[in-house]
């Protein structure tokens, strides 16, 4: 097995209240406007300059387990949450341009001339009790930026979602974040999990106050929750927004913060405190999709998974409202990512003459857990559920790799357990864009 990347010393950061009740994070004073040579302050920032070792511990104890108590005895409709509102409601599409800043341009030049685009997809990345098994996964993660050809190096890593554990505190953004993924050295963009949003009554911090500030920020600025790290912030326009790229447009939802069922809309009333605005937005972008004769992959990530086995349950009425507004704009996805579910399961649902991958990749390093928990003798896939057929499912560790032609979208599982030499996924679909089936 080849050794692990070296990674630079971890900066000191003050220490951080672990009383008993939440307190507000204690100032930290302001970094360098430049940690790596030739890059000007305002712009994106990435990867570290120089390595050292991998974290081996956490600076910061996660002291808020406790709070479950209180989150256990609230109802529905005092958890769930409002959706915090873009900054324009009329721009909601991010591009891979904008993302990688003044290298921007060039960037997407290359990705268009070479007719291929890869990138990145997990969730669930954050563990609570230590940096090991983050650090698997975010190590092999980077070792595929170690390609011998370029086109075949990852543009960006989309999080499916749930990035620290277990209320979204900033103090955690260091050890379960920035840290880990210090070495990636490419844009991480992201969709809010239940976990990043989710807030108990007397909870001093707003739902997705922290998430914002690191994914949802006016410009690329460098927080105090890096500790000195170079990644800057990211720019997207909201907890929900469209990312377009080169061959592939990737269309985000907010699921809001029950463990079940994932939640994108009132649904009738049903939870007053949530507007139907994502209804309106993902009709609108595949409407756009379809008069922009877009030709390349069309994607839904949202963090609960519409199909799931195991101890997270399905969002049916999710689905429902969903298929609702692909019929509307005559657009259906060429695949559908989730989280949540801490392991890999991969169904296709066939439905309408179409074979679309419904793909569960919630195994980024928090709390790996079987599907079938502790069964004996689970089913061997694939088998039926309704209209969906399970075709793989994994408990390791892992990542998705996605590649998207003008022709063809690949979806990869690569299990961390592998190594960082192996280059081998251990499941495999790929879907003809033109006829959405699947690829022998």
């Amino acid at each position: 097995m080849a050794p692990k990347s070296k990674r630079p010393r971890k900066p000191s950061r003050p220490a951080r209240s672990t009383a008993k009740t939440k307190a507000a994070s204690t100032p930290t004073p302001p970094p360098p406007k430049l940690t790596q040579p030739g890059v000007r302050a305002g712009d994106a920032q990435f990867a570290e300059a120089k390595h050292s070792p991998d974290p081996t511990q956490y600076l910061h104890a996660v002291t808020d387990n406790q709070y479950y108590r209180v989150v256990d005895k609230e109802t529905v409709n005092q958890l769930i949450q409002t959706i915090p509102p873009p900054r324009d409601p009329n721009n909601l599409l991010l591009s891979l341009a904008d993302v990688w800043g003044s290298k921007g341009k060039a960037k997407v030049a290359a990705i268009a001339a070479a007719k291929q685009i890869v990138f990145h997809a997990v969730g669930d990345t954050g563990p609570t009790g230590g940096p090991a098994t983050v650090v698997e996964v975010a190590d092999k993660m980077t070792a595929d930026m170690q390609e011998a050809n370029p086109i075949d190096v990852p543009s960006f890593f989309y999080h499916l979602g749930d990035v620290v554990y277990n209320f979204g505190e900033d103090e955690y953004y260091y050890d379960q974040f920035f840290d880990p993924f210090r070495d990636y050295n490419a844009p991480i963009v992201a969709i809010p999990g239940n976990h990043d949003g989710e807030v108990y009554t007397g909870d001093p911090s707003g739902s997705l106050q922290a998430f914002q500030k690191v994914f949802c920020a006016g410009g690329f600025e460098r927080l105090p929750e890096a500790g000195g790290l170079s990644r800057t912030s990211m720019i997207q326009p909201g907890v929900y927004f469209a990312f377009d790229a080169p061959f592939v447009r990737i269309i985000g939802l907010y699921s809001n913060v029950l463990e079940d069922p994932g939640v994108i809309s009132s649904e009738g009333g049903k939870y007053p405190r949530v507007s139907d605005e994502q209804i309106s937005y993902l009709t609108d972008q595949l409407k756009q999709v379809k008069s922009a004769n877009f030709e390349g992959a069309v994607l839904v990530a949202v963090h609960h998974p519409p199909q799931v086995v195991g101890r997270h349950g399905c969002s049916p009425e999710m689905l429902k409202q969903m298929d609702a507004c692909f019929t509307a704009a005559g657009v259906y996805p060429h695949a559908v990512l989730s989280g949540h579910a801490h392991n890999y399961q991969r169904f296709t649902r066939l439905e309408g003459g179409r074979q679309t991958p419904f793909v569960v990749a919630g195994m980024g390093g928090h709390n790996a857990q079987p599907p079938f928990g502790k069964m004996v003798s689970p089913p061997r896939p694939p088998f039926t559920i309704g209209e969906f057929r399970c075709d793989n499912y994994s408990t390791n560790y892992g990542y998705l790799r996605i590649t998207a032609t003008p022709q063809q979208l690949r979806i990869e599982y690569h299990d961390a357990t592998t190594g960082l030499s192996s280059k081998s996924p251990s499941d495999v679909v790929t879907v003809d864009l033109a006829s959405h089936t699947l690829v022998a």
